[in-house]
């Protein structure tokens, strides 16, 4: 496991939350998986940097060495989404626009050979490459982001939707159809083809979103105001990639962005202001469980200052509850809270490696 706090990033034993490594970093830094079970990618004011938690797995037998912080670099100015596909990392710079793509696995032997590629403009956006080659790339400026374009394993382009306002976020379903959300919507890209899903409501923002391989429903949030200074939202969306239809659900709860994640088996997973992680089956759009793990709370103004998290490495969600400076272990499909830690820091941002 790997946290962030006010001051820098700790890795902690998945099992025992132990601290085996201390990092300090000034500044408020965000934490992705590389993509190949043992490294981090973090994202500082100088680029994007990378943390090695030591972890390692041969023969189905765990090792664990010391964390070290690596000297494997992409510098740039505003480092943004890190993506993980088909064993590529791909990283969007918001402040160029230029995406890096590299193979994962290439960090065990330090700083890899990239390819590289540039927007349009620059933005806060993302970028998604397919087994295939082809890279779904979003457009955007300083004033405004309208859709996503696509292009050909030899740079061609071949699809483009510009009616996709305020576009944010990605989540991959099974089959590789990749979901871009927009204020209005959400844009499915597969089979060469763009798709337009109109929100149910005349504003329905859809900027946040999480896939699973194990299912052609990706989940995302629904936000329906505006005007709002921070809306808090009870409803999250599902957007099912193979019939092209978006359904709600009401929660009862309202959630944040870092509240959504996926099972095992491809079960919607979200941590509730409640305290309580809702489980929802995707095909029937049932919540088919609540569990209670922490107490209530309320999501902060600024998206910066920490609140609960979750993140699921297999069958395991971890929670932070930044209120008690805990971490917790639960079971998705018994429910059973496994494991508790308390840290000595408030934990902000998490996330994990399968080793």
């Amino acid at each position: 496991m790997v946290t962030t706090y006010d001051g820098g990033i700790q890795v902690l034993d998945g099992d025992t939350f132990e601290v085996l490594g201390d990092f300090p970093m000034e500044g408020f830094n965000r934490i992705n998986p590389a993509g190949d079970g043992r490294h981090v990618i973090i994202s500082t004011a100088e680029g994007f940097e990378v943390l090695d938690t030591g972890a390692w797995t041969d023969g189905g037998t765990s090792h664990a060495e010391e964390p070290v912080m690596t000297d494997i670099a992409f510098p740039t100015s505003k480092p943004g989404h890190v993506v993980r596909h088909d064993g590529k990392t791909i990283l969007f710079s918001d402040g160029t626009g230029e995406v890096t793509v590299f193979e994962s696995s290439d960090l065990a032997e330090g700083q890899p050979e990239v390819e590289t590629y540039s927007t349009e403009e620059a933005h806060h956006g993302v970028a998604v490459e397919l087994s295939s080659g082809e890279l779904v790339l979003t457009l955007g400026n300083e004033e405004e982001r309208p859709g996503i374009v696509v292009f050909d394993e030899d740079g061609k382009e071949i699809a483009r939707n510009e009616d996709c306002p305020g576009v944010h976020g990605e989540a991959t379903a099974a089959g590789e159809a990749v979901v871009i959300g927009c204020q209005t919507g959400v844009l499915i890209y597969d089979d060469g083809k763009i798709t337009k899903l109109d929100s149910p409501t005349e504003y329905g923002r859809i900027g946040n979103q999480a896939g699973s391989e194990e299912s052609v429903i990706t989940l995302g949030d629904y936000k329906q105001d505006p005007d709002a200074e921070l809306e808090r939202p009870e409803t999250i969306s599902l957007i099912n990639t193979e019939t092209k239809d978006l359904t709600l659900v009401e929660l009862g709860t309202s959630y944040s962005f870092r509240s959504l994640a996926r099972g095992p088996h491809g079960e919607a997973l979200v941590l509730g202001t409640d305290g309580s992680l809702h489980v929802i089956d995707p095909e029937t759009a049932e919540v088919t469980n609540s569990l209670p793990v922490i107490g209530e709370w309320e999501e902060p103004l600024e998206w910066q200052q920490p609140r609960p998290t979750i993140f699921v490495e297999d069958h395991t969600a971890y929670i932070t509850d930044p209120s008690t400076n805990s971490i917790h272990a639960v079971d998705v499909e018994s429910g059973e809270i496994t494991g508790t830690g308390e840290l000595k820091q408030t934990p902000n941002e998490l996330t994990a490696v399968t080793g």
